[in-house]
């Protein structure tokens, strides 16, 4: 049975931690807001910018002028796959749940035959990869001194990815992340960004005249695409992290205060039965004189 030190010492070190992470849930909840106004905001935009792309991809239809970021490469051999997760922990399941979504994807193309390559986003995502598939890593992206994301954070990416593409490096890219629904639900998340692909109905229903030809505007906006979705995707990120963090931090305050009033009964409990053999010591003590 512990001593009433060892209870005192521990209930003092339990209250402390659940300071900790009452002080983390309040600022998890501050940056939240800010984060899912953020990835709200975006989503418009890359809706309707994917729209117009799709619209324009349809009238190109197979076109042999057609930009190489539609039309691929005409192999699906080599796939690049972009985990992008976390700097920092403590956020539940939240980088877990990108990563395990990434490692099953790797490991369906592998038993397919192709090949893959890895570039991960964020410290969290890269450790717990290292282990079993760090033979296929072939860069790392990191975020850690960002305090801020910005569209230029997005664009540094977009560029290595494309500066990748042209130089034959791999024929397909994916991106893996967890998309922001609530505080408490965050959706793992895979998205083909090269050769650029649409979701069915996605473009858009107007009729529109292009100058320059549908050709030479694809080939100015898809590099832009392929950023766009990068940046809505760490946004999403973003605030799925911090949601994550939030109710991870809250379940912890919730745990340390169910452990403190534990420990305090089991103190008290104890201190109770050192008083009484005191009492019985000395009742004994004075029985004998």
């Amino acid at each position: 049975m512990p001593s009433l030190k060892d209870l005192k010492t521990r209930i003092a070190s339990v209250k402390s931690t659940r300071k900790i992470t009452k002080a983390m849930q309040m600022v998890a909840a501050a940056k939240l807001r800010r984060a899912q106004e953020a990835a709200e905001q975006a989503r418009p935009y890359t809706d309707r910018f994917n729209a117009v792309v799709a619209g324009l991809a349809a009238s190109v239809g197979g076109s042999d002028a057609a930009p190489r970021l539609l039309k691929g490469t005409g192999a699906d051999k080599v796939h690049l796959l972009v985990v992008m997760t976390a700097e920092r922990g403590l956020c539940g399941g939240f980088n877990s749940t990108i990563v395990r979504l990434a490692r099953a994807r790797a490991a369906e193309l592998l038993a397919q035959g192709k090949t893959i390559k890895i570039l991960t986003v964020g410290k969290k995502g890269r450790e717990q990869m290292r282990r079993d598939w760090s033979s296929y890593f072939v860069g790392h992206v990191d975020l850690s001194a960002v305090r801020r994301l910005g569209y230029t954070n997005a664009q540094s990416i977009a560029r290595d990815v494309l500066a990748r593409f042209e130089g034959g490096e791999f024929d397909v890219a994916t991106i893996f992340y967890n998309k922001f629904q609530s505080v408490i639900s965050q959706v793992p998340t895979a998205t083909q960004i090269i050769p650029v692909s649409f979701e069915e109905g996605a473009a858009a229903s107007a009729l529109y005249d292009y100058e320059p030809s549908e050709e030479a505007i694809l080939a100015d906006l898809l590099p832009r695409g392929v950023a766009t979705q990068l940046f809505a995707a760490l946004l999403e990120n973003a605030a799925s992290e911090q949601g994550a963090r939030m109710s991870a931090m809250d379940n912890a305050t919730r745990n340390a205060g169910d452990m403190i009033d534990k420990l305090t009964i089991e103190f008290n409990r104890t201190r109770q039965a050192v008083i009484t053999n005191e009492l019985i010591e000395i009742i004994s003590g004075a029985e004998a004189l």
